[in-house]
């Protein structure tokens, strides 16, 4: 018996071993082949104090606050480029992404099995992505940090960080991400006829994660001249327009969580900019690819006069076009492949999305024509349907409070503004692509390149006294979330006050209470907050079963 036992544990010892070496071997990526590595010894330079420079490349803190930078030359290349221009930020971001994720899931344990689960997930990853974005990524991930190895190789954390987005839109509802709202219009509801475009990138992880944006402009070896918005070490894009006018926005719609690695849609997005010059050849590359998660891509071109947005699932693509002289993206589909689909319908019975795009429609009907002012006032606007005051930071309107960036363009005019911060409530800065690319790829000193008499003045409400409430009620909100503390009368009538008809204040309070098992106060809050307009059905049940809960409590004592 002894001897049984005795092999039985050496043979599963074995399996155990077998299997992890297994695991090692499939989940090892392995690097992308370089032929030429010389430009890793490319050095930083600075000419002139405030702009340094790299081979065909240069970066800048503007004075606006923004960062710029130019990059040239191969895949390879551009990717080294990028890292060693922006090195601190690439550093600092990874810091800012890994700290926010030991937040959510503060478990060490639970973090390494996930590190091993993502590990596995995607380790087809490579094959989804194309060998030019793949030596970029490469490129840029030699400047990471050998701080954050215990994750995985540079490489592979920086190529599996460029599907944050994804899994964030798949993780939605869990602290990661709330909702993009877009808009395009042309013809007679624009100011000069030609067509404008509005986004608000609404990706949240973090205050920190949106301090760092950094307008990149691109001249790649192969296909168009482009930019895009975009953070330290991330070279896919989410917001960009090229030099043809072709610009590109990306809105999650509802997905079942994925099940097997594909291509990030950001990366997508970046080689739909790189290579398309109309709304057909943006099609055919969407559809070439595989995607992890339900995605709408916003495809505004200058060559065809109008916006189209191609709706795209892991298993399905769809175009939808209209006959109106604008168009809107929430985070529903609309084509005719989609608009009976179960995930979509429930989506816009259950989400903030029909709501936001019935929103956005009447912002831009009481426009009676819109130029980029107009634009950003609409990306702006915190209230709910017919103007009604629904609190600072609801879901449900366009300005949430959260976006890591705004854009407008004008592609027809090579125009594009980037909102500088906080959020889109801090004014907007101009550029011309067509003077970028001519006049300034080769910056010898620091200089500004932006339009200055295009740039957007910051909305007033953000020198308001409203607005430092907000800032007051989400510093008093992670206050209260703490287990350890202890709430007085006056810190709850000041939190009240500070953002009084947002539902999420009460909802604040009612948790409290309830962990405290104060029962009929919790119940007095949860009930206050059902009053409010309130962003998803998800909250509204949570909120009635709490309810319920509460008085069972109380008719316990």
């Amino acid at each position: 018996m002894k001897k049984f036992f005795k092999y039985s544990a050496l043979l599963i010892l074995l399996f155990a071993l077998v299997c992890t070496i297994y695991f090692i071997s499939v989940v090892n990526i392995e690097e992308p082949h370089i032929g030429n590595t010389s430009a890793l010894d490319w050095q930083i330079e600075e000419s002139t104090p405030g702009l340094t420079s790299i081979n065909g490349g240069w970066f800048r803190k503007s004075g606006s606050g923004l960062f710029e930078m130019f990059v040239s030359g191969n895949a390879f290349e551009r990717g080294v480029s990028n890292g060693k221009l922006a090195e601190k930020l690439v550093l600092r971001q990874e810091e800012i992404f890994v700290e926010q994720i030991k937040r959510i899931v503060p478990s060490k344990t639970y973090l390494k099995f996930l590190k091993y689960l993502v590990g596995w997930f995607n380790k087809e990853l490579p094959n989804h992505v194309s060998k030019e974005q793949l030596e970029e990524i490469y490129g840029v991930s030699q400047t990471f940090s050998d701080e954050f190895n215990f994750i995985a190789p540079k490489y592979i954390r920086c190529l599996n960080y460029h599907a944050a987005h994804d899994i964030g839109h798949a993780l939605q509802d869990r602290n990661f991400t709330v909702g993009c709202t877009s808009f395009s219009a042309w013809d007679n509801k624009t100011k000069d006829g030609s067509m404008i475009v509005g986004r608000n990138f609404d990706f949240y992880i973090g205050d920190e994660f949106a301090e760092d944006k950094i307008v990149n402009f691109v001249s790649p070896d192969s296909g168009y001249k482009l930019m895009f918005v975009t953070w330290g070490g991330f070279t896919g894009a989410v917001s960009g327009m090229n030099e043809t006018g072709l610009s590109v926005t990306i809105n999650a719609a509802k997905s079942d969580y994925p099940t097997g690695a594909a291509t990030p849609i950001a990366l997508v997005a970046k080689e739909i900019l790189q290579y398309a010059s109309n709304i057909n050849e943006a099609y055919a590359i969407a559809n070439s690819r595989e995607t992890f998660v339900s995605e709408s891509i916003m495809v505004a071109s200058a060559k065809d006069g109008r916006t189209a947005i191609i709706e795209k699932s892991p298993t399905k693509i769809g175009l939808h076009l209209t006959d109106n002289n604008y168009i809107i993206c929430a985070n529903n589909f609309q084509s005719d492949t989609f608009k009976n689909d179960s995930l979509n319908i429930k989506n816009i019975r259950t989400s903030s999305s029909q709501y936001r795009y019935n929103r956005m429609d009447e912002l831009i009907h009481e426009n009676e024509v819109i130029d980029y002012t107009e634009a950003a006032a609409i990306l702006r606007d915190r209230y709910g349907k017919n103007g009604e005051v629904i609190g600072n930071g609801n879901e449900k309107a366009m300005n949430q409070l959260i976006a890591h960036h705004a854009v407008i363009f004008k592609p027809e005019q090579r125009l594009v503004w980037v909102s500088v911060g906080p959020y889109q409530i801090g004014k907007f800065v101009c550029y011309d692509l067509n003077t970028v690319f001519d006049q300034h790829a080769d910056l010898s000193a620091d200089v500004d390149i932006s339009v200055d008499s295009l740039e957007i003045p910051a909305d007033d409400f953000m020198f308001s006294v409203e607005y430092e409430k907000f800032k007051r009620f989400r510093t008093l909100r992670k206050e209260i979330t703490r287990e350890d503390y202890k709430l007085t009368q006056e810190v709850e009538g000041e939190f009240i006050e500070s953002n009084p008809y947002y539902y999420l204040t009460y909802y604040s309070l009612g948790d409290y209470y309830f962990e405290k098992k104060e029962f009929n106060s919790a119940k007095i809050f949860y009930e206050q907050a059902l009053t409010k307009t309130l962003p998803v059905t998800q909250e509204r049940d949570y909120l009635n079963s709490r309810i319920e809960k509460c008085n069972k409590n109380l008719i316990k004592k």
